[in-house]
Parts: C-alpha cells; structure tokens; sequence
C-alpha cells in the first residue's frame, strides 16, 4: 500500500509539473507574444506557432546581444592593448572613422546594385545644421575615451563611463525628451555616490585619465540625445544604422582632425614606427591593427543599432549594464585590476542606480514592448543583480578569510 501511494503521489507530481509547465508556456505565449490561432487544450505538441515563434525572438535576442558583448567588450580591451604599444589614441580613432565611412558606403552601393533604390542623401543645410553637433560630439567622445587608456585601467574606465546615464538625463531635461521626476535625482545621487566609492582611495586611480572618461560620458550625453532627435525625425530618413553612420563620420573627422594634429602632429611624424620606418613589416603590423580595430568598432556600433532596431532601447539599456559588469570582471580577472571592498560596494551602488533608471523607463514605457515582457525582462534582470550581489559577497568574504589565513 506506502509503494503503491508513493508511486501515486510521485505520478502526481510529475503530472503536476508537467502541466504547470505547460500552463506555464501558454501563458507566456498568449501574454507576451499574442497569437491569433486558438490555444487547443488537447494538443500535446510544443511545436505550435506560438512556441516556435517565441523561441525564435528569443534566439534573435540573445544572438544580437552576444553580437554586441563580442564587438563591445572587444574593443574595449583591444584599445587598451593597442594603444598601450602605439601611443596615438587621436590618429587611431581618425584612421577608425575613414575605414567606418567607406564600409558604410560599401554596402550602401552593394544595397543600390542588388536592390535598385536609392539610399538617403541629405541637402548641405540639414547636413550642417543637423549632424554636426552629432558627429562633433560623437568624434570627442571616442577620441577622449581611447586617449584615457593611456593612464587608467578598463574597470575604472567602465565605471567612469557608466555616468554617461547622469548626462543622458540631464540633456534629455534640457531638450524636452524626458519628464521632469523626483525619482531622476535619486538616480543621479546613486550613480554618482558610487562612482565616487569606487574610486575611493584606489591605488590605480589617475586623474588625467579620470577627467578625461568624465569629459567623455559628458560628450556621450549630448551625442545619444542629438542622435535620438536626429533619427526620430522621420523626414530626415536616417532611421537606418549605415545610413546614420555614412553621415555622421565625415563630420567626426572634422571634429577630431585638429586635436590629433596639435597633440599628435609632430609625434607620429617622427616616430618608427609609421614614416620614420627602418623595416615595411612594422608599418604593415601598426596599418593590420588599426585595420582590425576600424573592423570592430564598425561592427559594434553596427551590433548596437541593430539591437535597438529590434529590440527596444530598454533591451539595449540592460545589455549595456550586462555588459559593464561582464567587462569589469574580465578586468579583474585577467588584466590584473584590484577592488578593494569600498570599491566594491560602490560598484553595488552604482548598479543599484543604473538599476532605478532601467526600472522607471520600463514603467515609463511608450508601448513599444508589452507589459508582461516589460516586467519579464525587469526581474530576469533583477534575478541577475540579486546572484551577481550575493557571489560577489561570498567571494569577498573568502578573499577575507585566506588573507586573514595568511596573517597567521
């Protein structure tokens, strides 16, 4: 009789969770992802349109946010690398922006061959008047933030950019794109109390380098801002990424062209390993890794529009945050970067923050992205921070244990 019940209850609870899953698929389904067929108690199948569907959007999710971790994260620490050897952030950045202008133009031909349309070509005046704030900006930031990875290390770098949020918002006031809220000052408090814990007493710390990643996200601010107000202009036509890059390129040579040439100017013209050249290798080498590195901005930036596109700029908010942490811990585990526990609560802080400014746009959501994958993406997301939080807690206190060891 006890084996005959315990097989009927372990029946039972096998039954109940398949059928709770199940429930559990459908309600997705019809919650997030509506379909018009009608859902069949008695089909047993997990292969109706609604799960193939839903399966699909998200493989083409996840598959464009590791596009954009590879190109993102990539850059990030081969910059470091590059430059590290080639101490010519400026002319670097100018070489990435000719190479970006001509692939952008590249597949707008290849687009008009294969296709027969034309692509969008802006008159001179909307061209200036326009995209030169943009591409101005756009040409400081990256130029200011590959310069600062001659003096400081990527986790106080991906921190320091992390503010770029603070400066979003506050352009997005200026401009009238985001509501006036309580909650902002909040959000700005967090993120800049943590920023400043985390680069407390930091034995890496250098305030060239940090300046200069401050002046950067400053700069970040006002190009995303100008750049939203560009391609929500429909008139404009430059909802496409290539299209926006092609534009915006020439006008971010113009805007870095004279710092490379007062900062960098007699430098590279004197040095080996460009004009004054013993050996053509070398020259070859210095031009493949400028190459490479044109190649994968290209691509990331390419990567982050095309996320947005398809996404949602909510999704692109929490891959970006992902993608600091994922960048901080890479940092410190194979670059050699130290966190001390100041340092690391600060990182929480900053996180908490930039967490509250994620949750209030999802709450503040225009409609693009259902209710139910709004609040599904806000707790994965939470989920995360939660097991991000508590790991690193158990690794600090271990840390603490062996050097406490160690002492005696």
């Amino acid at each position: 009789m006890k084996r005959r019940r315990e097989s009927s209850q372990s029946s039972s609870h096998s039954s109940y969770r398949q059928t709770s899953f199940l429930s559990l698929i459908k309600h997705f389904n019809t919650c997030c992802y509506p379909c018009p067929e009608k859902y069949d108690p008695k089909m047993k199948k997990m292969d109706s349109f609604c799960t193939v569907r839903l399966i699909l959007t998200f493989m083409k999710t996840i598959g464009l946010v590791c596009l954009y971790y590879c190109f993102s994260i990539g850059i990030t620490f081969y910059q470091k690398w590059f430059i590290k050897d080639f101490h010519f952030p400026l002319t670097v950045v100018i070489c990435h922006l000719v190479v970006k202008f001509m692939l952008s133009g590249m597949l707008r031909c290849l687009y008009h061959i294969f296709t027969g349309r034309q692509r969008v070509v802006l008159d001179w005046p909307t061209y200036f008047k326009q995209l030169a704030p943009t591409g101005i900006a756009s040409a400081l930031d990256i130029g200011l933030s590959n310069w600062s990875f001659e003096f400081i290390t990527i986790s106080l770098y991906t921190m320091t950019k992390s503010t770029c949020i603070i400066f979003i918002l506050g352009f997005s006031l200026l401009f009238g794109l985001e509501k006036k809220r309580y909650s902002l000052i909040i959000v700005v408090a967090l993120i800049a109390a943590g920023l400043f814990m985390f680069t407390y007493q930091s034995t890496q710390f250098n305030l060239d380098g940090f300046l200069l990643v401050l002046s950067a996200s400053f700069l970040a601010g006002l190009r995303w801002t100008l750049a939203q107000m560009v391609v929500q202009r429909k008139e404009m036509g430059l909802g496409n990424p290539v299209d926006m890059i092609y534009h915006v390129q020439p006008w971010m040579v113009v805007g870095l062209l004279p710092l490379a040439v007062i900062f960098e100017g007699i430098p590279i013209a004197t040095t080996e390993k460009v004009f004054r050249y013993k050996e053509v290798s070398a020259v070859l080498s210095t031009l493949g890794y400028i190459l490479l590195g044109s190649v994968l901005a290209f691509f990331m930036e390419l990567s982050e529009y095309l996320l947005l596109l398809f996404t949602s700029s909510l999704t692109l908010s929490i891959a970006g945050v992902f993608k600091e942490v994922c960048t901080l811990y890479l940092a410190v585990k194979f670059t050699g970067d130290h966190m001390t526990t100041v340092n690391f609560i600060g990182l929480v802080v900053c996180l908490i923050g930039i967490t509250l400014h994620v949750i209030l746009k999802a709450v503040d959501s225009d409609g693009k992205e259902s209710s139910s994958l709004r609040n599904l993406l806000v707790s994965c997301y939470l989920n995360f921070l939660h097991y991000f939080s508590i790991s690193g807690h158990k690794l600090w206190k271990r840390k603490r244990s062996t050097k406490g060891g160690n002492n005696y």
